[in-house]
């Protein structure tokens, strides 16, 4: 349960993330395998029955990486949690972590806005520092550009084998087409290496106008978010659809000449312009 981009094998486990396989019976843990038995650890390799540790590699009952006996590790576990039932953490926003809660997210040493959270859920500074995450302040960039963005070429026949040598300035770094600061984390310029060249030779695509981190951000923005909503099947019958300029159905469907009664959940929002069908319509129609 709340387990987060964890491999194969994986068991009796509870608020652990990007953990790999083989992960059993651990709990409140990040980045460990294989681990067994384990809680509130970080980047262990091959270890089992360990509690807070961090780094640790082919160990067993070890505390705060601290070697214990296997009598002494199961003696002093129950007194830890004890403990932090008694005097739990508290954050700047008064949230109590007690034993059972995960890392508090002001622990964590990236800010929001340098993570995937951020990409799936993206908020302002002010809301995620309110909300208690760090936040990435990236130093200033002055980089001595030689070309801007908007000056490039259209098409890659058109460039010359001496663009390597460019230090090229991002578009959203250009007032004019960008203004205000990039909220995609903008590294201002970007340069083309010899090989990205060939590539983009070789399939005949444009060079790009916006540094790697803006082009990420845009190429995320294609994803729908990770937001599931109740929506109803749009699939009229064929006397409604004929009259419909956006789709004609072209094959018979289960409902006859009324509108689908199917309702579902979908990642597509209500305000989407795509046509959402049921799983029945949308079979009959394309499968």
């Amino acid at each position: 349960m709340d387990v987060t981009s964890s491999g194969d094998d994986v068991e009796l486990d509870y608020e652990i993330s990007c953990c790999g396989i083989s992960i059993r019976r651990t709990f409140f843990s990040f980045d460990c395998a294989p681990i067994v038995g384990s809680q509130y650890s970080i980047a262990c390799r091959q270890v089992s029955d360990v509690f807070g540790c961090a780094g640790l590699k082919s160990k067993q009952y070890c505390i705060l990486n601290k070697q214990y006996t296997k009598e002494r590790y199961r003696e002093l576990v129950p007194r830890i949690v004890k403990h932090m039932d008694e005097m739990p953490y508290v954050d700047a926003q008064g949230r109590v972590y007690k034993y059972g809660e995960f890392f508090p997210p002001n622990m964590s040493p990236f800010g929001y806005n340098e993570t995937q959270a951020y990409e799936y859920f993206p908020l302002s500074e002010k809301e995620a520092t309110k909300a208690g995450f760090r936040w990435h302040r990236p130093p200033k960039r002055d980089y001595a550009t030689t070309k801007n963005a908007k000056d490039l070429p259209e098409t890659i026949g058109e460039v010359g084998d001496d663009i390597v040598k460019d230090v090229i300035r991002c578009l959203h770094d250009e007032a004019e087409s960008h203004p205000g600061p990039c909220a995609e984390n903008c590294a201002t310029a970007f340069h083309i290496i010899p090989q990205e060249l060939q590539f983009y030779r070789r399939m005949n695509l444009p060079l790009p106008r916006l540094c790697f981190n803006c082009r990420h951000f845009e190429r995320v923005a294609w994803r729908n978010a990770p937001q599931l909503y109740k929506r109803k099947c749009v699939c009229l019958s064929p006397k409604i659809t004929a009259k419909n300029d956006s789709y004609r159905n072209v094959a018979p469907h289960f409902h006859g000449n009324s509108p689908c009664p199917n309702e579902f959940e979908t990642s597509y929002a209500p305000d989407r312009p795509e046509i959402v069908y049921c799983e029945k319509c949308y079979n009959s129609e394309v499968a």
